[in-house]
């Protein structure tokens, strides 16, 4: 195996670097901390500085509520007296003192709880003293009533508002969202808190409550992340997607990855495998690049390119998609951003939930393959007489292979806090049984999240991740199996049926029927051990620091460290390792990233009328992968296995490796607001990055953006059934820097086992050339949308229209072999993406049946503009014992990246047809027919039939990409019961199957579907299903091109929330249980085993490669599951 030299050209001396920056972040830490501490204030004296003459008291509550923490209720009959005038001047004084000077001289009263101020009508005298309201006389007359208010959760609403109407009698909740109030006996209460539904209550006959508080859609104002902050939804400029954590835990999930799909429009989420722990393939508005990666750059609690945390600790997603959102991100922004908002504590007592499901899955469905006495005939019509006497087993193999697998999901967190500081700690087991038998999957994670008011102006925090993941793996693809290396699945529907599991002595039988010793399924699944271990630790530190009301220093340092270990061992039991007497390997690698980030941020509003937002920091980050792999062969006895290589005498070179790059980055980002209408947006990000030469190291990445809130208008006032109406546009630039570290400079590479006269020895060659020119894949990207709402938001409406232009793409291009190298990066080509997003939300009910729906489009159009010289570039994609099949895609100027090649199959020869000359055609009656589409004149290609059948004759014969993807999701809520069904589907997108192409050869060295019933015979002519004979050659065609559109019952569950009656006195404030499916139903025509898997999948270029897709042979299929479960709250 060849090893690359490191070249030692870094292009930045990074250690003295880092040590500077981390050096003068620290500096300014400790610079705020101390000016801090000099002020020696309390935490919990929140103090404020107003200076305002002859104004509203609802312009003073505004200016309050802009220059501290704190947020107003305000009931309807107080409103009357919010147009009445004030005058206030002080400097760091209470919000109390501050509250009873502008209330004076009004009929308002207030209640303060933390940070939320209640104000409300009083019915007293203003100069009246308080304590005078209630008489001995009067309290004798009233009755204690208590309560409990929770939201729709089982979450304690603290600070709850509870005012007996037309008095000033009232109360708050507790920490436990507990409240107890003196009422009239026929009373009515008024129960109320920002951002939930007033209820009135009536209280005769009742002296407690259980109160269940919902979300007021209209006044929450959701606050959501983008690059380096948090904005309102309603000030949005760029197109961003939003998914909730309810819908991240709708069902249980090997990664959170997976709860996206089918969630968010112009969200591409694949499972490129079913095995248990395999990853998914996300594309945010399609494939931008022809070589590098496409994956979207994941941002967790700010800290960039880390894994993503399990679905059951994640508070929110969002999906930056248009370069108004993105360009922030720079060089890594072009294939879009998700970003990841863990979970952290509230205000209140220690919160204590439990989650556990378990569930039962079964394979999708299983292939129609002929039993024993159909393939005997099938053979001997082939080769009469190869297969004679009744001795033959009649096993379904599929049946020995799959098995009936199992979830079991686990977690418990415990959360919490007070005014200054807010914990959630949250431990996660989730155990996988595959449904191939051998296959297992374990992950055990921790999140620990701690935020702390330090001091007055200063907050500081640290996120933490731990994970391991452990994998027993199948061979799902070429593997041991002997001649042909056939891996589990194939080998399940491959292997004949005549022949049984074991041997009379206990030994695995063995296939024969190519001329060669092949394993049977059972032996590859259960003999050849295949185990990995990852562990993933990361940690993100920061520190936040007011230094004015408008301005604010945030600094974060995140590391991360993901380590992999891989085995596997080939035993004598395999035919593989027998001729070998076993073989064993072992490899690891380590990826190291640290990060460290410091920015301001500005913001102030003038005169009402304009409002301001700056945003500007600098960025470094560092990452080190290292890699290692040993083998041996010849081991003494397998008891030894890859953990023991010693045991072994025949051993291979080691192989290692170190990689390492850097970024560094200067970003600012503007948001201005006029009117609270008229929205505008720069971004700007200036990278360096050591991947490219020195004449490319740095770019320049930026963004604008507009938008018009045309429901904040005024003419707008007469069209009440118009809640929100906004326009945005967008354009920016974008990069990915998704190549190899070293591509820029030139390389060499080893030549193990050289000989030199007559000494044998390892030398070095020249291996690439090195381009001072090389730069970043550009994207160029245009965004215009619409955000609409009709009454009330009971209908939301988001609808998005882009077009990118993805520029300078990477070329590994091929030089000829006397300039001494093999390859070099080039900047060449240009792809496009263009489409249409639409997401409609709606609040069908809204009473004590609630219905609501949500539902998502995506329409993209990918096509290669630009290549090298205009010319088509042709690969070879296929399984590696599938010589001879040729070439199987194509990148072809003006069609989708990925597209099928081969010829168009045009069914079966008759007698008396012509046949069409061509070498390695059959010309025979029932042999395969294909179509004569073109010839050359002079040596160019003409467009017409030339007689014959050669290479000119291929053509795109099929398409991998969607025409569109959609998902639909409704929720149902009565009475404690919800019901949930969500389907998500892809159309339009093709599917090149190798295990049907091996299946339906007809060549009768494997079994086949019940397909070959309809082969041509003489007497069976009407078909299009060849006829059988061993001497048929591998042509790459679209006989095998399926149509992979389906349409799946992703998840449908049942739940039922226990009365808070039942609870009472159990400790419990909150209990769910439910029973939900997943893939129950899948409507397709595609005759595999799943529509949604891939060939490449678990090879990593599954997940990475935009140009090998839609390719099936030996995957693992997706399951159908049956999950029941149960949701907890202490």
């Amino acid at each position: 195996m060849e090893e690359f030299i490191k070249s030692k050209q870094i292009a930045y001396k990074k250690c003295n670097r880092c040590l500077k920056i981390m050096k003068l972040s620290t500096f300014f830490l400790f610079v705020c901390l101390f000016s801090t501490m000099a002020e020696n204030l309390l935490p919990q004296q929140k103090e404020l500085t107003l200076e305002l003459r002859n104004v509203t008291i609802s312009k003073a509550i505004s200016e309050i509520e802009r220059t501290s923490d704190y947020l107003f209720l305000i009931t309807d009959e107080a409103k009357t007296e919010l147009n009445k005038r004030t005058s206030i001047h002080v400097d760091k004084e209470s919000i109390s003192n501050i509250l009873n000077i502008i209330l004076d001289e009004t009929a308002l009263d207030y209640s303060l709880v933390e940070r939320q101020v209640s104000l409300y009508k009083s019915t007293k005298l203003i100069s009246r003293d308080k304590s005078e309201l209630v008489t001995d006389e009067v309290a004798q007359q009233k009755k204690a009533i208590t309560g409990k208010i929770t939201d729709k959760n089982g979450e304690t609403v603290i600070g709850a508002n509870i005012i007996e109407i037309g008095t000033t009698n009232g109360t708050v909740t507790d920490v436990d969202g507990h409240f107890s109030l003196s009422v009239e006996e026929n009373a009515n209460i008024r129960v109320s808190y920002i951002g939930y539904l007033s209820q009135t209550i009536n209280t005769s006959g009742k002296t407690s409550f259980d109160i269940i508080l919902q979300e007021d859609t209209k006044t929450l104002e959701e606050i959501v992340a983008v690059g380096y902050g948090t904005m309102r939804k309603s000030d949005l400029t760029g197109s961003v997607a939003s998914v909730k954590s309810q819908d991240l835990t709708a069902f249980p999930t090997i990664q959170a990855m997976q709860a996206l799909q089918g969630r968010a429009s112009g969200v591409h989420v694949q499972a490129t495998n079913g095995e248990p722990g395999a990853d998914f393939k996300v594309r945010i508005r399609g494939a931008k690049s022809i070589s590098s990666s496409s994956d979207p750059l994941i941002v967790v609690d700010g800290f960039p390119g880390v894994t993503m945390p399990v679905s059951e600790d994640i508070q929110s997603v969002e999906v930056l998609k248009d370069a108004s959102a993105t360009a922030i991100y720079g060089s890594r922004g072009a294939n879009g951003v998700i970003l990841v908002t863990t979970k952290s504590g509230r205000v209140g007592k220690a919160k204590i939930e439990f989650n556990s499901s378990y569930s039962v899955q079964n394979v999708l469905n299983k292939l129609d393959l002929l039993k024993t006495a159909d393939y005997i005939d099938y053979v001997n019509e082939i080769e009469p007489g190869k297969l004679t006497g009744t001795d033959y087993e009649d096993t379904d193999w599929q049946d020995e292979v799959f098995r009936q697998g199992g979830i079991q999901n686990y977690q418990l967190s415990i959360s919490g806090g007070n005014d200054d500081s807010h914990y959630y700690v949250s431990g996660v087991i989730y155990d996988q049984k595959g449904i191939v038998i051998d296959s297992k999957f374990k992950r055990y994670s921790i999140t620990s999240n701690l935020d702390l008011q330090a001091l007055k102006n200063l907050k500081v925090g640290v996120k933490l991740f731990a994970l391991r993941e452990q994998r027993n793996g199948t061979v799902n693809m070429e593997g041991s199996g002997g001649a042909g290396q056939t891996g589990v699945l194939s080998a399940t529907v491959l292997t004949e049926p005549t022949i049984p599991v074991y041997n009379s002595d206990g030994s695995y039988h063995s296939s024969f029927m190519t001329g060669l010793e092949r394993d049977n399924p059972v032996a590859i699944a259960r003999e050849m051990a295949i185990e990995s271990e990852g562990d993933n630790l990361q940690a993100n530190f920061f520190g936040e620091y007011q230094i004015t009301k408008n301005l604010k220093f945030r600094s974060t340092f995140g590391a991360q460290t993901w380590s992999n270990r891989y085995g596997n061992y080939l035993p004598t039991t395999m035919y593989g390792g027998r001729s070998i007497n076993g073989r064993g390997t072992i490899d690891g690698n380590r990826v190291t990233n640290l990060s460290n980030e410091n920015y301001f941020t500005f913001s102030e509003k003038f005169s009402e009328i304009h409002d301001i937002s700056l945003m500007a920091g600098y960025t470094y980050e560092s990452s080190k992968s290292e890699f290692w792999r040993a083998q041996s062969e010849n081991f003494l006895s397998d008891a030894f296995d890859f953990w023991n290589l010693s045991a072994g005498s025949n051993y291979r070179a080691p192989v290692s490796s170190l990689t390492e790059s850097e970024l560094s980055s200067f970003y600012g980002r503007l948001h201005y607001k006029l009117f609270d209408r008229y929205l505008l947006t720069f971004t700007g990000r200036y990278d360096g990055s050591s991947k490219f030469a020195k004449n490319n190291k740095w770019g320049f990445f930026p963004s604008g953006a507009i938008a018009w809130n045309i429901a904040e208008e005024s003419f707008m006032d007469e069209i009440p059934q118009i809640s929100q109406l906004k326009l945005r546009g967008s354009y920016g630039i974008t990069g990915n820097q998704s190549i190899a570290a070293y591509g820029s400079l030139a390389l060499m590479r080893t030549i193990p086992s050289v000989t030199i006269g007559n000494e044998v020895v390892n030398a070095v060659t020249p291996n690439t050339v090195a381009n001072n020119n090389l730069t970043w894949e550009k994207t160029a990207q245009q965004d215009i949308g619409i955000d609409l709402g009709l009454f009330n938001q009971r209908i939301s409406i988001v609808a998005d229209y882009y077009y990118m232009k993805t520029t300078d793409q990477l070329f590994q291009v091929p030089l000829v072999s006397y300039s001494g190298y093999n390859n070099m990066w080039k900047n060449f080509g240009a792809v496009e993406n263009k489409g249409f997003e639409f997401t409609l939300s709606t609040v069908n009910f809204n009473g004590d049946f609630k219905w609501n729906t949500d539902f998502n489009f995506s329409r993209n159009r990918n096509k290669v503009l630009e290549l090298p010289n205009g010319a088509d570039v042709l690969r070879s994609v296929f399984p590696g014992h599938m010589v001879g099949i040729g070439t199987t895609n194509v990148l072809r100027e003006g069609y989708p990246m990925g597209s099928f090649f081969g010829y168009i199959y045009d069914g079966v020869y008759q007698e008396g047809d012509t046949f069409l000359p061509g070498g390695g055609f059959e010309q025979v009656a029932g042999g395969e027919k294909f179509r004569d589409i073109n010839g050359k004149q002079d040596g160019v290609l003409t467009g017409q039939p030339d007689g014959q059948l050669n290479s000119d004759d291929r053509t795109i014969i099929g398409d991998p990409n969607p025409d569109f993807i959609w998902g639909l999701n409704n929720t149902f809520e009565y009475k404690g019961f919800d019901l949930n069904v969500f389907v998500q589907a892809s159309q339009g997108n093709d599917i090149y199957s190798f295990t049907l192409f091996e299946l339906e050869l007809m060549q009768g060295f494997n079994n086949s579907t019940t397909r070959a019933l309809d082969r041509w015979t003489p007497t069976n002519t009407n078909t299009d299903v060849p006829k059988a004979t061993a001497s048929r050659s591998r042509i790459s065609s679209n006989r095998f091109v399926y149509d992979g559109s389906y349409a799946r019952l992703k998840n449908v569950s049942l739940g039922y929330q226990l009365p808070q009656s039942l609870l009472r006195g159990s400790g419990i404030s909150y209990a769910r249980i439910y029973l939900s499916g997943q893939n129950l139903i899948t409507l397709t025509d595609y005759p595999g085993f799943d529509p949604e898997v891939n060939y490449l999948g678990s090879t990593g270029m599954g997940t990475t490669s935009n140009v090998n897709l839609g390719y099936d042979y030996g995957s693992y299929p997706s399951a159908k599951s049956v999950t029941v479960g149960v949701q907890v709250k202490f």
